[in-house]
């Protein structure tokens, strides 16, 4: 087979803003950052695991940044790219071109099938002998591992959409296996099996603000490490946006977003994922993605968070920064003092969080808060509250309402 070498991606978020601020500056810088590093070291295949655009109708700017790429991608050295989708993602949107992407070495696969075969993919190299097979698994839907029974419990669900996911993956990776061998009986020995998707794996890690969404009602259907086939030689999921590896295994890995995308992961180390067949067993190197727009966390008294602007002052910081007051004084006007402290520089501010105010009218109208403290599912703990839900029945509401918010995210609405 000789050397392969691949390149694991994922989360991209194309088209996120972070608090109303439009982050494309630092999309584009990324996805030139990629190509560079592609061309670098000598890439042969790069794996895009899910979650390319922030939503399911992305702006035309995002959608060039996307093609752009992609164009000079296939242009370079590398000959292969396999593209999946994520949650956030449209399937139909993302497939609509995928005859004409196929012409430049582009494989998608925006949606579930029922025939294992559709996310399969054979990587072969200029003298058309195969380089690795890839079980090109992408987010899979309720509707796509999953049949509706009146009747059944909360706990059934759960029970069968891991059971789906389980059975999806074993059926893909079954195909694969039975080409591999084919491969074998021709001499062709050593044909990796690569296999991609986009899920929660039990014990998975997130942080505060991160923006990962539950795929799933439940925990019950993260996906245990056991659940796929010992026959996969590397996967590469996406979702996720720490980098980590599923149950410490060095070979089963979320490459995490090249980008934060929340204060929660400003300090995080983002980075992409390079593999090296040479054989079957995986040289597996993490690169170090840079930091093209600082993020900075400041909380503490007035004179802390005052002390620390400075020191970003003097550094010449251009740093975004969500400052959270804790001091006792209450102070109302924080916002107008911050922007002062902040005139002179070419930091940003981007959210305030102020304690004090919070703290004196919880329980009543929580006037400091804004849509970009809560989400949908704050809004409906407020209404339970609102009216004086007993705990015995939130549980059954909780659950419905929860299967609405994710049936309306998951809803494509570029299928006709």
């Amino acid at each position: 087979m000789g050397k392969l070498k691949l390149l694991h991606t994922s989360d991209w978020h194309l088209g996120r803003s972070l608090y109303g601020r439009k982050r494309y500056d630092e999309f584009s810088a990324f996805l030139e950052w990629l190509i560079s590093t592609i061309e670098k070291e000598h890439i042969d295949a790069l794996l895009v695991a899910g979650d390319i655009f922030d939503t399911s109708t992305p702006s035309n700017r995002a959608q060039s940044l996307y093609y752009r790429f992609l164009s000079k991608v296939s242009n370079s050295g590398c000959q292969h790219i396999v593209v999946i989708a994520g949650n956030h993602d449209s399937p139909s949107f993302l497939n609509a071109p995928q005859e004409l992407l196929r012409a430049l070495n582009v494989y998608v696969v925006g949606e579930g099938s029922e025939n294992p075969e559709d996310e399969l993919i054979v990587l072969k190299n200029e003298q058309d002998l195969p380089q690795a097979i890839v079980c090109a698994v992408p987010y899979l839907r309720d509707k796509d591992i999953r049949t509706v029974e009146s009747g059944e419990s909360f706990e059934d669900k759960h029970v069968k959409l891991a059971l789906g996911l389980k059975k999806h993956y074993a059926a893909v990776c079954t195909m694969a296996e039975q080409k591999q061998s084919d491969f074998q009986k021709t001499g062709k020995t050593d044909v990796p099996i690569i296999a991609m998707g986009h899920l929660f794996t039990a014990g998975g890690k997130t942080v505060e603000g991160d923006g990962v969404r539950d795929l799933y009602i439940g925990s019950l259907a993260h996906l245990a490490m056991e659940a796929f086939p010992s026959s996969i030689d590397y996967l590469a999921l996406g979702h996720l946006h720490v980098p980590q590896c599923v149950g410490k295994v060095d070979h089963l890995r979320y490459s995490g977003s090249p980008l934060p995308m929340g204060f929660g992961e400003a300090q995080q180390t983002k980075q992409v994922v390079v593999i090296e067949f040479d054989g079957k067993s995986p040289a597996i190197q993490e690169l170090e993605v840079p930091c093209f727009q600082p993020l900075e966390r400041i909380a503490g008294s007035l004179d802390e968070i005052h002390a620390r602007i400075e020191q970003l002052k003097q550094a010449g910081s251009t740093a975004w920064l969500e400052i959270e007051y804790t001091g006792s004084d209450l102070i109302g006007n924080l916002k107008e003092i911050l922007e002062e402290a902040l005139a002179d520089s070419a930091m940003e501010m981007r959210r305030i969080k102020n304690q004090r105010i919070i703290e004196k009218v919880l329980g009543a109208a929580k006037q400091n808060e804004t849509l970009d403290d809560l989400n949908e599912h704050d809004v409906f703990d407020r209404c339970l509250d609102t009216f004086n839900i007993p705990p015995e029945d939130r549980k059954e509401l909780i659950s419905s309402y929860n299967e609405i918010v994710k049936n309306l995210l998951e809803e494509d609405r570029h299928a006709e």
